[in-house]
């Protein structure tokens, strides 16, 4: 017997697929797919809390034509090490700050594919610390990347706008060009005037000249 309602259940366990992906509950894997860069984030911040591990957003990669970000790091917190300041510890005496960074190498890579989903396409799940965060402690990590997300905004608003006044450029030089035809067009036209204009004048004067030679 025909079974009707396969197709129902394989949608309902895609629906449910795509909201544990989102809510964190999935763990991460090369080839997992997000709408955007935005939805990308928000997994790994989700999927970080349920860890024990606060995000950074990290460093990314723009197309050379239009600007844009095509691929995007999002990293533990404690990734890298803290540069330390020598010269303020040559001043004053100061009360040690807690390590922050220790080296972990925990993270995710997502790139924009042509269809315009975001992939994962590299991944680091282990971390070199212990995991959980401290009560008090900031639970979305993302908030330390508003700045670069306002700094993203502003390049692709000012891509933007450069490749309209690009294209407002061309326009005003193709309008120019035909101008400076229509210009050339009427010299050209005014020229052959003059041309004829001298030569008529040149034939009357040669007959005044034949006419009072007859005389």
């Amino acid at each position: 017997m025909l079974d009707l309602y396969d197709d129902e259940d394989d949608d309902e366990n895609d629906r449910e697929l795509i909201v544990n992906e989102l809510d964190g509950t999935v763990d991460p894997y090369v080839g997992m797919e997000f709408e955007s860069e935005e939805a990308a984030m928000v997994y790994y911040d989700a999927y970080a809390k349920r860890v024990g591990f606060i995000i950074r957003v990290g460093n990314c990669h723009r197309s050379g034509r239009d600007g844009a970000v095509i691929s995007r790091r999002f990293l533990c917190n404690k990734e890298g090490f803290r540069v330390s300041n020598k010269k303020m510890k040559r001043l004053e005496v100061r009360k040690p700050r807690e390590i922050t960074r220790e080296g972990c190498r925990a993270m995710i890579m997502v790139r924009k594919d042509k269809s315009g989903k975001w992939i994962v396409t590299k991944l680091e799940t282990e971390h070199c610390h212990p995991l959980g965060i401290p009560t008090g402690k900031g639970r979305r990590g993302s908030v330390q990347a508003r700045p670069q997300d306002e700094k993203d905004k502003k390049i692709r608003e000012l891509s933007s706008e450069l490749h309209r006044a690009n294209q407002q450029l061309a326009e005003c030089r193709e309008q120019l060009e035909m101008v400076l035809k229509d210009i050339e067009r009427h010299t050209n036209h005014l020229t052959k005037s003059v041309q004829d204009i001298v030569e008529n004048v040149k034939e009357v004067e040669a007959e005044d000249e034949e006419q009072l030679y007859d005389c």
